[in-house]
């Protein structure tokens, strides 16, 4: 039997098996959910509640790390069956939960409307009585568990980390990169920074990372995959991959077909980083796990490079 309190990962199922993860945290009979993944990932989530032997009104919590769809797409649909819950979002983030029509556009625009709508399906507003702003420094009590929200920009804006101090554990979003599983090897996770359109910003993603890190946390559970450990060395490839990728954009600033040039740039870097960190995949075959996100920091980056020049030309 697991002890009163407790943190279960569950697999959203978006994209594929352990890509996309969410959490839900117990004490004594009281949840709260960590990021929801899509609409399509109610029944996964309702499914583990009940596995747990709760009901949906023991849920007090939604708590959203940001509002990308990966991570808050079903928000809607799932709060609609939890009736105790209220959802917390960074201040940035409440009038897009309110309205979700901003959020179908800008992914409109980057993968296409019916493709959004195949793989997310309609987006439910959530009435705004139900949202309370995450600002820095709110705190959350899921039964007797403290948890302390931090703002975190780098990846989005409206990215907040949550912080649980007496697991000296950090629930991070996309605010401390991405590992999966799959490439795990004897020298621990391999990990990677994730930048995604549209709001990467290094200085900040670096300031967040460091911030956590001065926290002396001992876990960290990623959106993208599951819980890591080993957070310093974790901490210092963040760092320095996020440091390569600018550099690595840069000299491919002024390129012909520049999204092309930096996807395989990236793709060279990490299969090449991930055989040196000992993953004994095919180049081809790591090159396919990570295919999305390859494809998605280029755009990141390739926003970044833009809206730097617009500042030095301004």
């Amino acid at each position: 039997m697991p002890s009163p309190n407790y943190t279960i990962t569950i697999d959203t199922g978006f994209h594929r098996p352990r890509f996309d993860a969410c959490y839900l945290l117990i004490d004594n009979g009281r949840a709260a959910f960590i990021d929801c993944g899509i609409n399509a990932s109610q029944p996964l989530l309702l499914a583990a509640l009940a596995q747990a032997g709760l009901a949906p009104d023991a849920v007090d919590h939604l708590i959203l790390s940001h509002i990308h769809l990966d991570h808050a797409g079903g928000a809607g649909s799932l709060l609609a069956q939890l009736p105790n819950a209220r959802v917390h979002v960074h201040p940035r983030g409440v009038r897009h939960l309110i309205d979700p029509s901003a959020l179908v556009a800008g992914a409109s625009a980057v993968y296409g409307a019916d493709e959004v709508l195949a793989t997310y399906g309609e987006l439910l507003p959530i009435a705004s009585e139900r949202i309370v702003e995450a600002n820095e420094g709110h705190r959350i009590r899921v039964g007797q568990r403290e948890l302390l929200c931090l703002d975190a920009p780098g990846h989005a804006r409206h990215h907040i980390v949550v912080h649980e101090p007496d697991a000296a554990a950090f629930f991070t979003g996309d605010a401390f990169g991405i590992s999966y599983r799959e490439l795990d090897t004897a020298a621990g996770p391999f990990i990677f920074p994730t930048t995604t359109p549209v709001q990467f910003d290094p200085p900040a993603m670096q300031a967040s990372i460091a911030r956590m890190l001065a926290m002396r946390p001992q876990v960290m559970y990623l959106a993208h995959y599951g819980p890591v450990t080993g957070v310093e060395h974790l901490a210092a490839d963040l760092q320095q991959r996020i440091e390569h990728m600018v550099a690595l954009a840069e000299s491919l600033a002024d390129v012909p077909d520049r999204h092309a040039a930096l996807c395989e740039a990236l793709r060279e870097s990490y299969i090449g980083a991930a055989q040196q960190h000992g993953v004994t995949l095919g180049a081809e075959v790591i090159g396919d796990v990570l295919q999305m996100d390859i494809e998605l920091n280029a755009q990141g980056l390739g926003v970044w490079l833009d809206a730097r020049t617009r500042r030095t030309r301004s």
